[in-house]
């Protein structure tokens, strides 16, 4: 299987779809609760659905519906899950205000980091060696696995809760938003060991709550998804004039040095929650409140594929179409 395409959200079912073709290949069921984020292993054999209280691990390739291994710690619905890149060990962020490491091998917990706040989002540092979570307080954290301490807290708007953060592939960037529609980028540059957090710029990607920012795999597209019905797609480089399109419906105090808007996505009934980039950064896949999952090519801004067969809003998606694994 070399392209793995999958959606969850509140209908209590984990959905895997052919990608070109548009068919629903396999269905699981999650009747514990609803799926709130979804996440491929980096050898993509096995799909981790996090839900209200645990993450559950599903074989990909096998016809089983039941997970293999389940993981129960948090006390509040799961907000995101990522795994180290050789899949060592998970991490995952939770409403319970903590951030945590697992064991996969184990399904127990290694570390438990403390936000005090419900946090919302965390991703890995490509160094495999930091973790960077948000959280409804407004802060933005970096921690150092090697220290086992948070190096970095930045707060960009105090009491604007921060809802999703991304980390570029090659670990150059940091992006962020929040609930009122602001991205904030910074500049990571590590020297002997130790990372300096560089503000870049502040901008207007929504009128509303962002709910998902994500660099592109080629760090050249910034995705946000809003509560707006839309996607957008913004160039990274502050400086490149390419493809820029204005915009009537974004307000007019976006910062001077912010990112060029490329595209708006349009064509969602409901909130776009969540996206992913195909490997090549050509394609997005975006899952949204109108209980569809889209796939939309870039170039063209145009619909490729629906993925219908959700009977509630689908909230999470997961793509692995890279070569690892095929």
């Amino acid at each position: 299987m070399s392209v793995i395409l999958c959606t969850a959200g509140y209908d209590h079912t984990i959905r895997f779809w052919e990608a070109l073709s548009g068919i629903c290949s396999r269905t699981i069921p999650h009747p514990d609760s609803q799926v709130n984020r979804l996440c491929i292993t980096p050898d993509k054999r096995y799909l981790a659905a996090a839900g209200h209280h645990t993450v559950k691990l599903y074989d990909i390739k096998s016809t089983n519906p039941n997970p293999v291994m389940t993981f129960d710690g948090h006390t509040n619905n799961i907000t995101a899950v990522a795994f180290h890149c050789e899949g060592k060990w998970m991490v995952t962020s939770s409403e319970d205000g903590c951030v945590k490491i697992w064991d996969t091998r184990q399904g127990t917990v290694q570390r438990d980091y403390k936000h005090g706040v419900p946090v919302n989002d965390v991703v890995i540092h490509p160094n495999q060696g930091e973790l960077v979570s948000c959280d409804r307080g407004g802060n933005v954290r970096i921690w150092d696995l090697g220290e086992n301490k948070c190096t970095h807290q930045l707060i960009p708007e105090e009491n604007v809760s921060m809802a999703s953060v991304t980390v570029a592939s090659d670990g150059t960037m940091m992006c962020a938003g929040n609930n009122i529609g602001s991205v904030y980028v910074w500049r990571l540059v590590q020297r002997q060991e130790v990372t300096s957090v560089i503000p870049v710029c502040r901008f207007t990607a929504h009128r509303t709550y962002i709910t998902r920012v994500l660099l592109s795999p080629d760090v050249r597209h910034l995705a946000t998804c809003s509560a707006d019905h839309t996607a957008r797609i913004w160039s990274v480089d502050p400086n490149d004039p390419h493809n820029v399109q204005p915009s009537d419906d974004l307000p007019a105090d976006r910062d001077v040095n912010s990112f060029p808007l490329e595209t708006t996505l349009h064509g969602h009934q409901r909130w776009v929650w969540d996206c992913a980039f195909s490997a090549d950064s050509a394609y997005l896949v975006t899952a949204c409140s109108d209980h569809y999952a889209r796939l939309w090519e870039l170039s063209s801004q145009s619909i490729i594929r629906q993925y219908n067969g959700h009977h509630r809003g689908a909230v999470c998606v997961a793509l692995n179409d890279t070569a690892v694994g095929s």
